[in-house]
């Protein structure tokens, strides 16, 4: 039977019922409580973490040659992040509702496009949920060996015990999400607080010192001098691929797009809260890395890189005191704690939206009456992420989940552009309600720039991941990004004709926009 949006339910021949989760006609059971800065933090504890901390540094092992061309590969790489940004703020002024990317794909280019988005993302995201909770560990132990307990820093680079306390930090602030909008407050921000201000630290220590000042600090305490580097020669395909890898740390802004259908206000605040929090963001990355190079010389980062896995400021904890050392390592530790509650949210409102629109089992959109969250498909994102941790311990290098989260992202980015661009002809009603950059010559420069951009840096970081010398086909990325969307895309093609076969007007149904 099919029911107009709205106004009721969509069943499906087997019971299931799609378009209002458990909240009753005409509505999802979402409340709209988040306001401007809660969205902010949202999208910016998404976007900093291990982006800022870790992956400026580890890069010299990734792309062998990058040397000093660490901060204008940061630079260019903030361009396509930059353009994908503003097309979700276009989209999330006209399509305020959860799921955000999955609503504007399917909205825009069709159900399956909508899914493909999205289901990328969910899974990429996933992913790096389970490898931001594995690289929390490595900062404890920094911690640990700051203050001389080397037993317990040992004991951290084990791992069983990295791999357990991953798990418990990760289902610890599952727990959070799944307490409502006021606990996932009353966290994210204070600790969005604490992350900026022990974040300062790094800026101003790496300014206050110089290359000449590690030098020494590094023969003190080692008895060692930098080491002298010849990486191989960079090239423009190595450049691409080193910016690619560092855009990924300004992937997390579309997470306030995924929090559309419990914002306030939401056709002004989701594009403020977007344009926010890349430009914050975006400024204290630039000012982070410089600060650290500043200090670091990048032939010692090149060289200790090949060894072990290193974090932005255990290098400063050269020349820092050990308090010091102490504080900004627990900066970084919050800086990547932080990024769970705020992924979690967004990952768990497209599986949310998807069964909205029937394409998913119904049970996943189930909002709990209490604490009004979508409890079913937190949980199950929550598990694909904790698969994810086990996994980065057996792959032994995280980049791999960075991989996949970087295919992942480069495709749905793609997709929002064309979506901007097609959406007018496909829905002129929806796109009638666009508040962000309407003239369409402007959409259409930023969105063409956009698919240019986005599409560069994904033939560039598929073709790196294709060609690298791996141990076995299961450490490219490549395949097993392929292999999962394969598998979604199963569970779609069945899904979809249980909506056919109920009698459901699919094509009507994806040119309307889901209840609030």
């Amino acid at each position: 039977m099919d029911v107009p949006r709205g106004g009721g339910s969509l069943t499906t021949a087997n019971g299931d019922t799609a378009g209002t989760g458990t909240a009753g006609a005409g509505g999802t059971g979402l409340a709209r409580q988040l306001g401007l800065w809660g969205l902010a933090a949202t999208g910016i504890c998404s976007m900093l973490g291990a982006g800022i901390n870790v992956v400026p540094v580890m890069i010299q092992r990734n792309v062998p040659g990058i040397a000093e061309n660490v901060l204008p590969a940061f630079a260019f790489g903030a361009l396509p992040a930059v353009l994908a940004g503003l097309a979700y703020a276009i989209l999330a002024s006209a399509m305020p509702r959860a799921g955000g990317s999955y609503v504007f794909a399917s909205r825009a280019l069709g159900p399956y496009w909508g899914f493909v988005a999205s289901f990328s993302q969910w899974f990429g995201l996933s992913i790096v949920i389970g490898v931001v909770s594995y690289l929390i560990v490595p900062f404890l132990r920094d911690i640990a060996g700051a203050l001389g307990m080397a037993g317990l820093a040992g004991a951290l680079d084990t791992g069983a015990v990295r791999v357990a306390l991953a798990l418990a930090m990760l289902w610890a602030f599952a727990w959070v999400n799944l307490r409502g909008l006021r606990a996932y407050e009353r966290t994210v921000v204070p600790l969005m607080v604490v992350m900026f201000a022990l974040g300062a630290i790094v800026i101003v220590a790496g300014f206050s010192f110089d290359q000449g000042d590690f030098a020494a600090a590094l023969l003190a305490s080692e008895g060692v001098e930098v080491p002298a580097a010849t990486p191989p020669p960079l090239g423009p395909a190595g450049f691409l691929a080193a910016s690619g890898l560092l855009f990924a740390s300004f992937v997390g802004f579309d997470a306030i797009a995924q929090a559309g259908g419990e914002a306030r206000n939401p056709n002004r605040a989701l594009p403020l809260a977007i344009g926010l929090a890349v430009f914050i963001v975006g400024a204290y990355y630039l000012l982070f890395t410089a600060a650290v190079y500043h200090t670091v010389p990048w032939e010692f980062v090149w060289a200790r890189a090949q060894e072990q896995d290193l974090t932005a400021p255990g290098l400063l904890g050269y020349v820092l005191p050990p308090w010091w050392t102490v504080l900004i390592v627990a900066g970084a530790a919050i800086a990547l704690i932080n990024d769970l509650p705020a992924m979690i949210l967004s990952v768990s409102r497209l599986v949310f939206a998807w069964a909205e629109d029937g394409i998913f089992p119904s049970g996943l959109a189930r909002v709990h009456p209490t604490h009004r969250t979508p409890h079913a498909a937190i949980l199950l994102s929550t598990a694909l992420a904790s698969v994810a941790i086990v996994g980065s311990e057996f792959a032994g290098d995280f980049f791999l989940g960075v991989d996949i989260m970087v295919t992942s992202m480069l495709v749905n980015f793609l997709l929002m552009c064309v979506s901007v661009l097609v959406l007018p002809w496909r829905s002129p009603e929806i796109a009638a309600n666009f508040r962000v950059l309407r003239g369409p010559a402007a959409r259409t420069c930023v969105c063409v720039a956009g698919i240019v951009l986005l599409g560069t840096f994904l033939v560039t970081h598929l073709r790196k991941d294709l060609t690298a010398d791996v141990a076995a086909w299961y450490f490219h990325s490549t395949p097993l990004w392929i292999g999962v969307m394969a598998l979604g895309s199963l569970i779609y093609i069945r899904k979809m004709r249980t909506l056919r076969a109920s009698g459901t007007d699919v094509d009507r149904l994806f040119r309307e926009l889901p209840p609030e």
